[in-house]
């Protein structure tokens, strides 16, 4: 098992395929309706160019089991220190700890990146997700009741933080 980087050219058709199982499948997304090739183009561009990671996990023969990246968690430059970060994985490698692989590399590359807190916006019946976040440190910061509608559902979101060292010198530029 690896770390590699994702690019659209590489990995676009595989990261489709698993953002639209979790679409159909789970509350990992609220979205109502599969992406496109056009959606992952315009989603790695913006993560190029917010310089976001985009972190793929691969076996020994080079299969793709999974992503973890993160983004912007709210506009507004006062916020730059603050990244919401999500994880998916090939539905054939759930259930093998490569969540927790991923999430242990993500909180790497961002204390390189200089990211003062991971944040993570969690459907509160995501028991696996939350445990896994538990773990690694993070606390439950807040639920927002009815945040969002699925699967004929108001559905219950919590914020999972993590703090990590603050920025040597954070400024307002």
């Amino acid at each position: 098992m690896k770390f590699i980087p994702c690019t659209y050219e590489e990995h676009a058709t595989t990261i489709l395929a698993i953002f639209n199982y979790a679409i159909a499948t789970s509350t990992a997304l609220y979205d109502y309706e599969p992406r496109n090739l056009e959606t992952i183009k315009t989603w790695f561009d913006n993560k190029i160019r917010l310089h976001f990671p985009v972190i793929g996990i691969v076996d020994e023969n080079n299969q793709f089991m999974g992503f973890a990246t993160y983004g912007t968690f709210r506009a507004g430059a006062g916020f730059k220190y603050s990244v919401e970060h999500s994880v998916y994985l090939d539905p054939a490698h759930l259930g093998k700890g490569l969540g927790k692989k991923l999430m242990i590399e993500l909180i790497r590359v961002a204390k390189t990146q200089g990211i003062h807190t991971l944040i993570g916006f969690i459907d509160m019946e995501n028991t696996g997700s939350i445990a896994l976040h538990e773990k690694l440190g993070f606390v439950h910061a807040g639920t927002i009741k009815q945040a969002g509608y699925k699967f004929e559902d108001w559905r219950d979101c919590g914020y999972y933080q993590l703090l990590l060292a603050m920025p040597e010198q954070p400024h307002e530029n």
